[in-house]
């Protein structure tokens, strides 16, 4: 059985790289998915429909197009881990876990120990709070436990 796992959140660290390389050298039978993770590209997605004159409307078009894939991945998804960086406030890492609780889609949260309060109802939806990407491997290793690779 191979599993099929959404990395949703923060895109301005390598925490997807870890996690990924972690579990290869694990030989884990995990296949990663993910949004888009060039910022400049998802900003600019709705784009392919031509650009509206007024930057709301640009990024609610570019929202628009880019939850064809989101909603796709996530729905398709074994399980799916959130991260939430230190630096920027990630709405949408905060809508990707909503969405998971309300499809009733197991996540992990991964985030450091200064964002428990702030996420604290985004956590108590979680099955798991994660602090590094180290212990999403581990987590994902336990899973994964007497499952044949196919």
């Amino acid at each position: 059985m191979q599993w099929q796992v959404y990395l949703s959140g923060e895109i301005h660290t390598d925490w997807r790289e870890q996690i990924a390389q972690g579990c290869q050298a694990l030989g884990l039978p995990i296949q990663f998915v993910g949004p888009v993770t060039d910022h400049a590209a998802s900003d600019a997605a709705g784009d392919l429909l031509g650009v509206p004159a007024d930057n709301f409307w640009r990024d609610h078009q570019s929202a628009r197009v880019n939850q064809i894939r989101t909603q796709t991945l996530i729905q398709r998804a074994d399980l799916v881990v959130v991260r939430f960086g230190p630096q920027y406030k990630q709405w949408n890492a905060a809508f990707d876990a909503g969405y998971c609780a309300a499809l009733g889609k197991p996540y992990i949260t991964l985030h450091d120990a200064d964002l428990v309060h702030p996420l604290k109802e985004v956590d108590a939806q979680a099955l798991a709070w994660a602090q590094t990407p180290q212990q999403v491997v581990e987590l994902l290793a336990y899973q994964c436990q007497g499952l044949s690779r196919d």
